[in-house]
C-alpha cells in the first residue's frame, strides 16, 4: 500500500526534476553558444564572414599564441618585419581587451544561470541579462572589426587579396567536411534503424 501511495510523488518528483534539468540545459547551451561566439572560434565566427574572418582566431590566447597566429597568417605574403610588429601589437592589444570583456561576461552567465534555476523564473531579469549579453557581444564584434580594420592599414591590398583567398579556401574546405561528415551520420543512421 504505501508503495502506491510513494509512486505519483516519486513521479511528480521526477517530472519536476526534469522540467528543471531541461531548462538548465537548454539555458547552458544557449550561454556556451553565446561564448563560442564571444571568442570568435574560428574562421566563420567575428564580425565579418568576408575575406578578414579567417584572421579572426588572432585576437584569442596569450601573447605567444596571438604572435604564433600572427606569424602563420603573413606566412608567404612577402611580410616585412614592420609588418609582422605592427600587427602583433595590434593583435595583442584587441587579445587583452576581448579576454577582459570575456572575464566581465562571467556574471552575467551566472546571473543567468541564478535566475533559471530559482524556484520561479523572472522574465524580466531573464530579458534584462540577455540584453547585457547582447551588448556584451556587440562590443566584442566591434573591437574584432576594429582591430581587423588597423591590421588592414598595415598591409597591402596584394597581401589582404592573398589572405582572402587562403579564407575562401579554409572555407570550402570546411563546407567540403560538414557535407561529408553529414553524409556519413545519415548512413549510419539509416544503417542503425530497424528494417
Amino acid at each position: 500500500m504505501n508503495e502506491v501511495k510513494a509512486m505519483p510523488r516519486l513521479a511528480r518528483s521526477a517530472v519536476r526534476w526534469l522540467m528543471a534539468g531541461t531548462v538548465v540545459v537548454t539555458f547552458a547551451t544557449v550561454a556556451v553558444s553565446a561564448d563560442a561566439q564571444e571568442h570568435g572560434a574560428g574562421p566563420m565566427h567575428g564580425p565579418m564572414h568576408g575575406p578578414g574572418a579567417g584572421a579572426m582566431m588572432m585576437f584569442g590566447g596569450s601573447p605567444e599564441q596571438v604572435a604564433r597566429h600572427v606569424d602563420r597568417m603573413l606566412d608567404g605574403l612577402s611580410a616585412t618585419d614592420a609588418q609582422r610588429g605592427q600587427i602583433k601589437q595590434i593583435a595583442q592589444a584587441a587579445a587583452a581587451d576581448l579576454k577582459a570583456q570575456h572575464e566581465a561576461g562571467k556574471g552575467l552567465r551566472e546571473r543567468s544561470l541564478q535566475i533559471f534555476a530559482a524556484p520561479t523564473v523572472d522574465a524580466n531579469a531573464a530579458e534584462s541579462v540577455r540584453q547585457q549579453i547582447e551588448a556584451q557581444h556587440d562590443q566584442a564584434s566591434r573591437r574584432m572589426l576594429q582591430a581587423m580594420l588597423d591590421v588592414s592599414r598595415v598591409l597591402t591590398p596584394e597581401q589582404r587579396a592573398k589572405i582572402a583567398e587562403r579564407v575562401k579556401q579554409r572555407q570550402a574546405m570546411m563546407q567540403d567536411r560538414m557535407q561529408r561528415m553529414q553524409r556519413e551520420h545519415g548512413q549510419r543512421g539509416a544503417a542503425s534503424k530497424p528494417q
